[in-house]
């Protein structure tokens, strides 16, 4: 728990905006106990209290598909000063609003296939959209595709999916 807060402290001198915590340890291949993981939070928010903290119960990533166990977990981690909640792999509409009315924090949703659209999911009332690593995973298939082509038949149409120069102006100057 010190290890963390001390990292949320020095994260919070650099001005950073947020800090994500999760309470799946890669360590030990498991999820950490509720009473652990909430320890943990309360550690990083004492730490970086300007930091806004982002509270992950990793249940649904790792085959525990108990929705009563991530709301209760999410609850504890609100109780222990997270200012959102995020429970990626809850896909079901149903399971999604049900989350939402028990916590009494911003939730936000992983964009997984098979999740509502994100209208949907606001009207649900989630609060931040996520895309996890899809981004970076599209922008690696879009190089493959073009490598395939360029590798293949040797042409170039990929470039019809280029961003037009006006929006690249606007985004990038």
């Amino acid at each position: 728990v010190e290890e963390i807060a001390a990292t949320a402290r020095l994260l919070a001198d650099t001005d950073a905006a947020g800090f994500s915590i999760e309470d799946y340890d890669p360590r030990a291949g498991e999820i950490r106990p509720a009473d652990e993981a909430a320890a943990r939070v309360r550690a990083v928010k004492a730490a970086g209290d300007d930091l806004v903290l982002t509270a992950r119960a990793e249940n649904h990533l790792y085959g525990v598909d108990d929705l009563d166990d991530t709301i209760a977990r999410l609850v504890a981690y609100r109780e222990a000063g997270a200012d959102c909640v995020y429970a990626p792999g809850v896909i079901d509409g149903e399971d999604i609003a049900r989350l939402v009315g028990a916590v009494d924090a911003p939730v936000n949703v992983l964009a997984l296939p098979g999740t509502p659209t994100v209208p949907e999911l606001a009207a649900l009332g989630v609060r931040r959209v996520s895309v996890g690593s899809f981004a970076a995973w599209s922008a690696y298939g879009a190089v493959r595709s073009m490598a395939t082509e360029l590798l293949g038949a040797g042409t170039s149409t990929y470039t019809a999916n280029l961003l037009d120069s006006d929006f690249r102006e606007r985004a990038f100057d």
